[in-house]
């Protein structure tokens, strides 16, 4: 398999807090054809007031309540990381905050990913940029400003890549904007990525076809479980579809063609392209004309293009109708 585009599924909280669902979602994601299993490390204290909101997609508990209740220790991020290693995915976690890195440092996360809402929270890209690590920057809600400040700040870090997200969900194919994708590719001349938040296919693939090295994708069980992002996600089997649409893009995105190349296309241009043939009865020395002309299948004789050539010229000995023209009949 060509491992050259990351594809990151993101299983973010949809274990809901069970550190059974998280072991078993990375088996899935590791089977789906995932390059990278990632989830949100969350310390509640240390990232959200008591009586921060919750977005309007997800109200089913108080956030601090909710983030307290899914969280998971050290050691259980250690087993986690752990079981990513031992089917052949990347552990990754967003950290929401400078506790977080901490802990993922402990853990031995190799890279980092910066979520939409912790571009302008400067100083936990400082602290991740003390790391060394390579970082995904989630563009989501930022603006220009916001984003080359950002750019700015992790550039002496670790390779960074930038990713277009657009932190609506489910995000509408209107509102994908790749455009914006390729913007920054030319803007800070960094790999770029996209993150998806669409129900369906088509926006990771056209990201793929346009350059994109990583590709992020949200990973459930079932969209029935309960949370905050399993009703905007993909199922199994269609994650697994997903990841092999993404590698035959790839692949083609990959293997541009020569159009003077024609070698592939010998046989067919034999078999469907025309050549000149008689239209009629044709006695000696007859002068070609226009209407002494067809042009029919096999293209093996002299080339329907080139009739103009043969215009004008006579025949050597008598033709029967329904013959093709070669240059030795002609005189």
């Amino acid at each position: 398999m060509n491992e050259s585009l990351k594809i990151i599924a993101e299983i973010g909280s949809v274990h809901d807090g069970s550190l059974g669902n998280a072991l078993k979602a990375v088996e899935a994601v590791a089977n789906c054809g995932a390059n990278v299993a990632k989830f949100q490390t969350h310390i509640a204290e240390a990232e959200t007031l008591p009586d921060a909101p919750m977005p309007s997609y997800f109200r089913g508990e108080p956030r601090l309540e909710y983030f307290k209740r899914t969280a998971f220790t050290e050691m259980q991020w250690k087993i986690i990381s752990d079981h990513c290693r031992e089917y052949g995915v990347q552990f990754l976690s967003s950290p929401f905050s400078l506790e977080a890195v901490d802990l993922l440092e402990e853990v031995g996360v190799e890279i980092y990913k910066i979520p939409s809402g912790e571009v302008s929270n400067v100083p936990l890209l400082e602290h991740i940029v003390r790391t060394g690590k390579p970082v995904y920057l989630s563009s989501g809600m930022s603006n220009w400003q916001e984003l080359d400040q950002a750019v700015k700040v992790l550039r002496p870090g670790g390779p960074l890549t930038i990713m277009q997200c657009s932190s609506i969900y489910p995000c509408p194919p209107e509102k994908v904007g790749l455009n914006v994708m390729l913007e920054m590719k030319h803007r800070y001349g960094l790999p770029v990525g996209f993150s998806d938040h669409t129900l369906g296919q088509a926006a990771c693939v056209s990201a793929v076809a346009l350059g994109a090295t990583v590709i992020e994708k949200h990973f459930t069980f079932s969209r029935m479980m309960y949370g905050s992002d399993a009703r905007h996600s993909l199922e199994p089997e269609d994650f697994r579809e997903l990841c092999s649409n993404l590698r035959e893009a790839e692949t083609i995105r990959n293997n541009p063609i020569n159009k003077d190349s024609n070698t592939e296309y010998s046989e067919m241009k034999r078999i469907f392209e025309k050549s000149i043939v008689t239209r009629r009865d044709l006695p000696a020395n007859h002068i070609l004309e226009i209407s002494d002309l067809a042009f029919k299948k096999p293209g093996d004789g002299i080339p329907a293009a080139r009739y103009s050539a043969v215009l004008g010229k006579s025949i050597k000995a008598p033709l029967p109708s329904n013959r093709k023209i070669s240059w030795e009949d002609l005189k």
